[in-house]
């Protein structure tokens, strides 16, 4: 069974340029790896500053392969200087069927 999460987070006041550069380098190589289905980050229509990540993976190995990425970890490193609150808010979702 897939692996599908949804992950917002909001980027502080500052920070707009260098999280949008470094997500979309993040998102190119995510988008390479051989069990990433969907890749889909988006930024707020009213508040850009808010970002929202779509992610399906082929399965729970799949995910486990890509936390395990090394250029992840740097991201997400990077990433907790430039958002506000204790990190991105993780939903886990499941197909309606």
């Amino acid at each position: 069974m897939s692996k599908t999460l949804y992950a917002e987070f909001t980027v502080k006041p500052g920070s707009e340029a260098r999280v949008a550069e470094m997500m979309l380098e993040l998102t190119r190589k995510v988008r390479q790896e051989p069990g990433n289905v969907l890749f889909l980050p988006y930024t707020g229509e009213e508040n850009p500053r808010d970002y929202f990540v779509f992610e399906v993976y082929r399965d729970e190995a799949a995910f486990q392969e890509h936390i395990g990425a090394d250029y992840g970890a740097r991201f997400n490193a990077e990433l907790a200087h430039h958002i506000e609150g204790e990190g991105s808010a993780l939903t886990w979702l499941l197909p309606l069927e």
